[in-house]
């Protein structure tokens, strides 16, 4: 099927290059000879195509590797998290999701449900699969307001305890941990991790607002396509 998918635009875009635009009539190849290595057509003899070089059998072994675009959009695509969702990996880690206190993280949770694309059941519209702009933006205020709380709640959590002793994100020197970032993210910590961690910290102003900008970078990576 992607072998003859693959044959028809390869001859559309021949037949697009024998008749040209609007059924204009072309010139001589030899007047006006199409460029060395570009896919693009000379002003006039053809439509303009961008140059991209690409080898069709190249595109055949991508479209064989990859399969068609209706099922890789989907294998490769970065839908929003979903709102309860957040709301459990928050409250995972610390946060108090019942906070009354003006901007905690989890007041902003609560109060901005539409923001972050939750479902409105009562005017029948589901749950917003796309991450738009503002979805990003108030999730992102809400990391950084959950911060502190994560930090502080941390070494308590039976998520981030092992063998009966809790993981800490930062240790004395203001380095951040390995077993912290972990249970901070759910997958091991690599070296990378570690790196721009203590990057953020030693980079920032005052090292608790380093430590807090850290782990919101963590997480926003981690659970957004940013």
């Amino acid at each position: 099927m992607m072998t003859k998918h693959l044959t028809s635009i390869l001859l559309g875009l021949a037949a697009a290059t024998a008749f040209g635009c609007a059924g204009e009539e072309l010139p001589p190849l030899e007047d006006n000879p199409l460029p060395e290595g570009n896919a693009s057509g000379g002003e006039e003899n053809t439509y303009d195509h961008p140059g991209t070089n690409l080898d069709p059998f190249e595109l055949l072994e991508r479209l064989r590797r990859e399969g068609p675009a209706r099922y890789s959009s989907r294998v490769h695509s970065c839908p929003k998290m979903k709102y309860d969702t957040m709301g459990n990996i928050l409250a995972s880690r610390g946060v108090n999701l019942a906070s009354t206190t003006a901007l905690s993280a989890g007041r902003i949770w609560r109060e901005s449900d539409q923001a972050l694309g939750a479902p409105n059941y009562a005017a029948r519209q589901r749950e917003a699969r796309e991450l738009s702009t503002a979805t990003a933006s108030k999730l992102f205020d809400i990391f950084v307001q959950a911060a502190p709380e994560i930090i502080t709640a941390m070494p308590t959590r039976t998520e981030c305890t092992v063998a009966g002793v809790g993981a800490e994100m930062f240790n004395a020197s203001n380095q951040c941990n390995a077993d912290g970032i972990a249970c901070l993210l759910g997958v091991p910590a690599n070296a990378s991790h570690l790196e721009l961690c203590n990057l953020t910290v030693q980079r920032a102003s005052d090292p608790e607002k380093g430590k807090r900008i850290a782990v919101a970078s963590l997480l926003a990576a981690a659970h957004t396509c940013e």
